[in-house]
């Protein structure tokens, strides 16, 4: 028994048991001739010998591991190359990793923990790749013109430290691109989707990873704002270990977002990360679990979730860009983020000025539909928290925005569902303001605030139920958005008209804890108290509302409050009645 420090390069045919069913002794020929002409040949060349050679799978050590390096990504070309002119169900691919370990030699072949990591780190590289630990990489990096992509700690099968992993992938000698043919960035924020990598060590996976990429690309291109590269464009960087901010350069994005698809069993998670490719810097990670059984199903929820949570990030990216901005060079688009962010502040001032702010857009460019949307829904914020001043004046001119809207932007749907809730809310017409929300939700059904707009017309047109799935939706794709408290207040009110007092209050209670001045969510509470048996809470809140208004009272609310239903409006006016609200 002897003992050595060596490079052990493990590898594995993909899909072997499903290659012999189909065909045993073409597989057995086919595999025989890959080793004699390709692998051993190189094996060979680069001082290396073949200790293990059971089945489908290949042990070879090296007293260098610079040479299992060289020789597992030289014998992955040449695979690839013989593997060309095959049709794809006949090809022949391995997986290969390597590690340096120390080892136990007995028998002419060797054992021990150092064999065991070269098998997992053959496990977490992809078909037709090479992946290596991190003493490997250390040893090798600067030493051969190849590219590593750190994969991060990984627990693998009875070893009990983790081990640090990395893919390896020839360099590039040349862009593809040259620095003369470096691409302007769009004025929209632009967003490039790369393939999934495929970490599970199933190849069906790798066409479930390219799925959710496809769908998740198609989602992003109903959003108008975005610029989003095509999936043709995007998937030239499959299987490549690439460099983020190249991929920017090259593109002519923005943001790029990336990820994994890894399954254990029968469960398969789901990674994503979001950066900015001009800086490198990570904006948003998370990570999707969910059952093979339903891989469908899981895909949509991936494609939803992940998209519903990087559109607001990209948004808050390009606002904080656009603050960034010397006031002088502002142009339409611009203009727009710096209102949306005024917006965001919920006060009276910052909403006036987010109107300003959008007429300066409208003014640069008067085609643009969202700002007119925006601009129609600066109403909506100023009736429900009784800012208006002139109540007839401002609703004909948000009646005229929000139709501007719609006309301008039949296929944007931001346009169509601010402008739909500001019909609804601020005009009184909730079934034009439901129409155009609906249309905006059959072209970006991964638009958060539009389910939650159309959970407040479906309230206010007295079909609870459908609000509450809607809101159930809005705060599941943005679970952190700057408007849960107005998602809360909406299912509040969803079930103050279904009669469900108890469920009303405890809305009504989150809503207040995430903004406890805002006057909408004020009035549902205090109604939802007094009918739930609450007084003393009815009236503390009811004290708050006159504290910031004087001039709340029950026989002004229809015109703060949108509710068509005269048995709805009845309802709330007894209940404020009962909180202590003047008449």
């Amino acid at each position: 028994m002897e003992r050595r420090l060596t490079a052990i390069l493990a590898a594995d045919v993909v899909g072997y048991s499903r290659l012999m069913g189909a065909d045993e002794v073409g597989t057995l020929a086919h595999l025989k001739r890959l080793r004699a002409e390709v692998i051993e040949p190189k094996v060979t060349e680069l001082h290396g010998r073949i200790v293990g050679s059971a089945g489908d799978s290949l042990l070879v050590e090296f007293a260098s591991a610079v040479y299992a390096v060289q020789c597992a990504v030289e014998a992955q070309e040449g695979l690839a190359a013989h593997n060309a002119s095959l049709p794809e169900d006949r090809r022949m691919t391995f997986r290969m990793g390597v590690n340096l370990g120390d080892v136990i030699a007995q028998d002419d072949t060797i054992y021990g923990d150092g064999v065991n990591i070269a098998a997992r780190l053959e496990k977490l590289a992809e078909p037709g790749g090479v992946c290596v630990a991190s003493n490997v990489y250390e040893q090798v990096k600067g030493k051969l013109d190849y590219a590593y992509a750190n994969l991060g700690s990984h627990q693998v099968h009875n070893i009990v430290e983790p081990v640090c992993a990395y893919l390896v992938s020839r360099a590039k000698t040349d862009s593809v691109f040259s620095a003369r043919d470096t691409l302007t960035l769009p004025e929209k924020p632009s967003i490039a989707v790369l393939p999934f990598d495929n970490m599970s060590g199933d190849p069906e996976q790798g066409y479930f990873a390219d799925g959710i990429v496809e769908e998740i690309i198609t989602a992003l291109s109903r959003t108008r704002w975005l610029f989003v590269i095509a999936r043709n464009s995007s998937f030239t960087y499959k299987g490549r270990a690439v460099d983020i901010k190249q991929v920017g350069r090259e593109l002519g994005v923005r943001y790029v977002l990336e990820g994994s698809v890894r399954k254990a069993a029968t469960r398969v998670r789901i990674t994503g990360q979001l950066i900015d490719a001009t800086t490198g810097a990570h904006l948003w990670a998370d990570r999707f679990d969910g059952g093979l059984e339903d891989v469908f199903d899981l895909q949509e929820e991936v494609t939803r979730s992940v998209v519903g949570a990087i559109a607001p990030k990209l948004e808050q990216a390009e606002i904080e860009r656009a603050k960034r901005k010397p006031t002088e060079h502002l142009d339409a688009y611009d203009y727009y983020l710096r209102g949306i962010a005024s917006l965001h502040q919920l006060t009276r001032e910052s909403t006036a000025n987010a109107l300003q702010l959008f007429y300066k857009a409208i003014e640069l460019d008067p085609e643009f539909a969202s700002a007119y949307g925006m601009a129609a829904w600066c109403a909506v914020m100023r009736k429900a928290n009784g800012w208006m001043t002139d109540l007839k004046q401002e609703t004909a001119e948000t009646k005229r925005l929000a139709l501007k809207a719609v006309d301008l932007g039949r296929d944007d749907a931001i346009a169509l569902s601010r402008a739909g809730n500001a019909l609804a809310f601020v005009v009184g017409d909730n079934n034009s303001g439901a129409a155009f929300i609906d249309r905006a939700l059959a072209l970006n059904p991964n638009l958060a605030s539009a389910w939650l707009f159309s959970g407040w017309v479906r309230a206010d047109l007295g079909d609870t139920e459908t609000s509450l799935r809607h809101l159930a939706t809005a705060m599941r794709m943005s679970p952190v958005d700057p408007l849960m408290f107005d998602m809360q207040n909406a299912v509040a009110v969803s079930h103050l008209f279904a009669g469900r007092f108890e469920e009303a209050s405890t809305w009504a209670e989150r809503s207040l804890r995430e903004k406890p001045d805002y006057l909408g969510s004020l009035r549902y509470a205090a109604a939802s108290y007094a009918h739930a048996g609450r007084t003393e809470d009815a009236q503390k809140v009811v004290s708050r509302m006159l504290a910031l208004d004087p001039g709340q009272r029950v026989s002004n609310l229809a015109d703060v409050m949108p509710t068509s239903r005269p048995a709805d409006m009845a309802l709330l006016a007894e209940g404020l009645r009962k909180a202590g609200l003047p008449e």
